[in-house]
């Protein structure tokens, strides 16, 4: 490990979730920072969900080699199903600090709320993470490496708003809170790369879809808030690049795959309290759904190419990827399902799989991230048909401050108020991710997500060759290969 010769330069980057060529005009400071240096198109990895292409522009691989092939899976030697993890050990191959740190062992790193941060060797990590409660109550807080970061963050910008994060009441506040946290951080260590977390556009997007009002409005209101950070960067001489992870696109349909598994006598479920749980250690084939794209995990692997038959039938699929066909997609890694279903550009795939919304579980109609075997977009919303659905959250925030049990049963089971999805391609450059960046030395019609890597070690001064992947032929645009 050699000392580098000179300090490398500085760079900022901040992964604007949902940030899309479309909502630029919208987005003045962002806009400025392209014409000062380059506006690039960014071809995400598939599936273009946030753990799979944060990580392949961390580590310059597709999901086939550092294995993150959704927000979650199937871990088949737990037999569970476990949605958004913290690990950073379960993302394989060598990171960009790892690359930087060999030419400079002094490279200083902070990760500010990306995926992934638990047990990144980084120097400062700050994310998300509540106190979980012995009495089954959770409390907004954040971890921070080092320790003293959390009280120096939480004294000046008080507790992180786990609340306005996600759920019914996810808005500004978090993205705020982040960027206060990024600009102090800045300030106070000078690290020589920071990745910084925005995703209030995620919000109103899928909420309302891309093209509402909502949207522009959100567009603005990240821009506004972003605009101290981008002047506080370029004060300090900081290259700063701007980039998103997928674009969202209007949706209008959904896509009930477990509840056709389980109609075909594939999928179990086990019943306790009257409640129904989806049973995967008897289930021949079921679903792990993550936007627009669904893992199926088939126990038989005589039962594949029927289950793949059934799926292909099921409108407003698109597509159904054997591993054969997931190797096009560079996602033909053992966490994959056996099959991999993706949906038209204006669906998406529900996780639910009980066939009597009476049956569903406790969960089902609560903010649980971490419980539900797939995705639910449905938590960004209160219960329509509960006009005490307010009055519940105050009664429950209410009884938590003094420490008294409590239920929040507020999430509605109508995937339908849904209106934007992402994790298929991109059809239309305009309508998918973007990379904008201050310095245009590296300025180029497009970059992929997996040579973000690579640009960020050319910004700071350093030159890293991305190591040997079996990249072979990916699909760039579209849901199906060209």
């Amino acid at each position: 490990m050699s000392a580098s010769p000179t300090a490398p330069t500085a760079v900022l980057v901040l992964d604007v979730v949902g940030l899309t060529p479309a909502l630029l005009p919208h987005m003045p400071h962002l806009r400025a920072l392209g014409a000062e240096g380059f506006t690039a198109t960014l071809d995400p990895v598939f599936p273009a969900v946030t753990c799979s292409v944060q990580s392949s522009m961390l580590t310059g691989l597709p999901p086939r080699d550092h294995g993150v092939v959704g927000n979650g899976w199937y871990f088949r030697d737990l037999g569970e199903v476990l949605l958004w993890r913290q690990h950073n050990g379960l993302v394989a191959g060598e990171k960009i600090w790892h690359a930087a740190r060999r030419q400079n062992g002094d490279y200083r790193v902070a990760n500010i709320c990306w995926w992934y941060a638990m047990g990144a060797d980084v120097d400062i990590t700050v994310t998300p993470r509540p106190i979980y409660h012995m009495d089954g109550r959770k409390s907004p807080d954040c971890y921070t490496v080092p320790p003293e970061l959390h009280d120096e963050l939480t004294d000046h910008f008080g507790p992180f708003p786990l609340f306005k994060y996600w759920g019914p009441g996810a808005g500004l506040p978090s993205s705020q809170w982040i960027i206060d946290a990024a600009g102090r951080i800045l300030d106070r260590s000078r690290p020589d790369l920071t990745f910084v977390y925005i995703p209030h556009l995620d919000y109103d997007l899928q909420r309302y879809g891309p093209d509402s009002a909502q949207a522009r409005t959100a567009a603005g209101d990240v821009d506004t808030a972003l605009a101290p950070l981008l002047t506080q960067a370029r004060a300090a001489g900081t290259t700063v690049v701007a980039l998103s992870e997928y674009g969202i696109t209007d949706v209008h349909g959904t896509i009930d795959i477990n509840r056709m598994l389980r109609r075909e006598g594939l999928l179990r479920v086990y019943v306790q309290a009257g409640m129904e749980y989806l049973d995967p250690w008897t289930s021949k084939a079921f679903a792990v759904a993550d936007h627009q794209v669904a893992h199926v995990y088939v126990a038989d692997p005589a039962d594949v190419a029927r289950v793949q038959a059934m799926i292909a039938m099921l409108p407003g699929v698109d597509a159904v990827l054997d591993r054969g066909a997931q190797a096009t997609f560079g996602i033909d890694h053992e966490r994959a399902g056996e099959l991999v279903a993706i949906a038209e550009p204006d669906h998406w795939f529900t996780y639910y799989y009980w066939l009597d919304d009476d049956c569903a579980p406790d969960f089902a109609r609560c903010v649980e991230i971490h419980r539900k075997p797939g995705y639910d977009p449905a938590e960004l919303f209160l219960n329509p048909a509960d006009p005490w659905a307010k009055a519940r959250i105050a009664l429950a925030l209410a009884r938590k401050a003094v420490g008294l049990r409590y239920t929040m049963a507020v999430i509605p089971l109508v995937p339908s108020m849904i209106r934007g999805s992402h994790g298929r391609l991109p059809d239309d450059p305009r309508n998918g991710p973007v990379l904008l960046c201050s310095d245009p030395s590296a300025a180029r019609e497009r970059y992929r997500a997996t040579e973000v890597k690579d640009l960020l070690l050319r910004l700071a001064g350093m030159t890293e060759p991305n190591p040997t992947s079996r990249h072979g032929t990916v699909t760039t645009y579209g849901g199906t290969p060209q």
